[in-house]
C-alpha cells in the first residue's frame, strides 16, 4: 500500500468484521430485505426469474431511470445516472469535476469517504461542522467563513450520517447561498431520505434548488438493499455525460438483475410499501435502543436522531472508541462503529434499525463489556 495513501477506516473495519461477528450494529441500514418479501407479484416473480442475465445499459436501464426521476420533480430520466452504489456515484463525481489542488469543503461529522477520496486525489480539503449543543444544526457563520473563492465544490449529507439531523428549509437556503456566492458545485448525500423518525414527509432534495446540485441516492438505507448495489446521481444531462464517461473506467455498469429488481422496488406502487417497512425499524428500533442507552444511567448522552437506524451517542469514560469497538469484536463479536471514524473520539454509533431479538441480544452483550470497564 502506497505510503501516502490514506485508507477509508471505517469500510476498512467493516469489510473485516461485519460478516463475521454475531451481531452488527455498526451499519447504518435497516435488516434488509429478502427477494421473496419485496416481490408479491407472481408475474413480476416469474418475470425475473426468466430474463437473462445479459449486460444492462451501462447508465442503468430506462424504467429504473424513470422511476428514480419521479422522485426529483423537473427531472427527467436523462439527468439520471445509475451507478454501483453511492459510493461510486460519490468517486467519479469527485473525478469528473475536481483536479489535484482544487479545493472541497466538506460537512462534519459524516460519513468520511468523499472526506477520504478527495485528500487521496490531491484535493485542497476544509470542513465545516454540523453543532452538537445546538442539537447538530448546522454552523452557517462557520460555512460561510470557509466557502472562499477557490471552493470549487461543497458535500453535505442530508439527513446526516451519523446524528440523524435533517436540514431544515433555513439550513437547505444556507447552504445553496454559499455555493452560488462563489459557483460551487454542491454535491448532496441523501441516502437516508425515506428514514425520517417523526415524520412521514420525505426529506427534501437540494435538486431544484440551485443549477448546479448532484442529489446522491442508493437502495442501500431507505430501502433496505444494500446488496443490489445501486445507487444513483440526479444532476445536468451535460455532468451525467462526464460521470458516466468515468464509470466506464471502474465499474462500467451495475448488473442487470440488480436493475430490475431496484426498478420494481422504485416503482409508484412498491415504494410506498419499502419505505413503511423502513420507518418501522426505525421507530421501533430507536424506542429499544433509547431504553437501553438510559438503563446506563449517564453514561450516554445523545440528541434523539430524526431520520436513519442509527443514534451518535457520547459516551462519558476514559476510553478510546477504536479501542472500545475492537474489544466489543474481540471480546463480545459484535460491531458498531467508533467516534474516531468520524473524526470524534468519545463517541459510538450504534445501530437499530434490526429485528427486535437480534438488537436487544447485540445491546446485552455491549453492556456485558461496559460491566467490565472501569468508566
Amino acid at each position: 500500500m502506497s505510503k501516502d495513501f490514506i485508507p477509508f477506516a471505517q469500510e476498512r473495519v467493516m469489510s473485516k468484521w461485519e460478516n463475521v461477528v454475531d451481531y452488527n450494529l455498526g451499519d447504518s441500514g435497516v435488516h434488509p430485505m429478502t427477494t421473496q418479501e419485496l416481490i408479491d407479484d407472481p408475474v413480476v416473480s416469474e418475470e425475473v426469474l426468466s430474463m437473462g442475465l445479459y449486460h444492462p445499459q451501462a447508465n442503468g436501464i430506462l424504467e429504473l431511470r424513470e422511476h428514480i426521476a419521479l422522485l426529483y420533480p423537473g427531472a427527467s430520466p436523462d439527468n439520471v445516472l445509475v451507478t454501483s452504489g453511492a459510493a461510486q456515484a460519490n468517486f467519479t463525481s469527485l473525478w469528473a469535476l475536481l483536479s489535484p489542488g482544487d479545493e472541497i469543503v466538506v460537512l462534519l461529522p459524516n460519513y468520511l469517504q468523499i472526506w477520504g477520496v478527495a485528500k487521496n486525489f490531491g484535493l485542497q480539503v476544509k470542513t465545516f461542522r454540523l453543532r452538537e449543543d445546538r442539537g447538530w444544526a448546522l454552523d452557517l457563520d462557520e460555512l460561510n467563513g470557509t466557502v472562499s473563492d477557490k471552493t470549487k465544490l461543497i458535500a453535505v449529507c442530508n439527513p446526516n450520517n451519523p446524528s440523524g439531523h435533517i436540514m431544515t428549509p433555513q439550513e437547505m437556503d444556507g447552504v445553496v447561498a454559499a455555493a452560488a456566492r462563489v459557483g460551487a458545485w454542491l454535491l448532496a448525500d441523501e441516502v437516508y431520505a425515506g428514514t425520517e423518525r417523526a415524520t412521514d414527509e420525505v426529506t427534501a432534495s437540494f435538486w431544484g434548488r440551485y443549477d448546479r446540485v448532484l442529489a446522491i441516492g442508493s437502495m442501500s438505507k431507505a430501502y433496505g438493499m444494500p446488496g443490489l448495489r445501486i445507487g444513483w446521481i440526479v444532476t445536468t444531462k451535460d455532468l451525467v455525460e462526464e460521470v458516466w464517461a468515468r464509470q466506464e473506467y471502474v465499474t462500467i455498469g451495475s448488473a442487470m438483475l440488480d436493475n430490475k429488481l431496484a426498478a420494481y422496488a422504485l416503482s409508484p406502487e412498491v415504494r410506498p410499501r419499502v419505505v413503511a417497512r423502513t420507518r418501522d425499524f426505525v421507530r421501533n428500533g430507536y424506542g429499544h435502543f433509547e431504553r437501553w442507552a438510559k438503563g446506563h444511567g449517564e453514561l450516554f448522552t445523545w440528541v434523539p436522531p430524526q431520520a436513519a437506524p442509527i443514534a451518535f451517542a457520547r459516551y462519558d469514560a476514559d476510553i478510546n472508541s477504536s479501542d472500545f469497538g475492537m474489544r466489543l469484536i474481540h471480546e463480545q463479536s459484535v460491531q458498531i462503529v467508533p467516534g474516531d471514524h468520524f473524526g470524534m473520539d468519545g463517541y459510538l454509533r450504534f445501530s437499530f434499525g434490526l429485528p427486535e431479538d437480534y438488537l436487544l441480544a447485540g445491546l446485552a452483550r455491549i453492556s456485558q463489556l461496559i460491566a467490565t470497564i472501569p468508566w
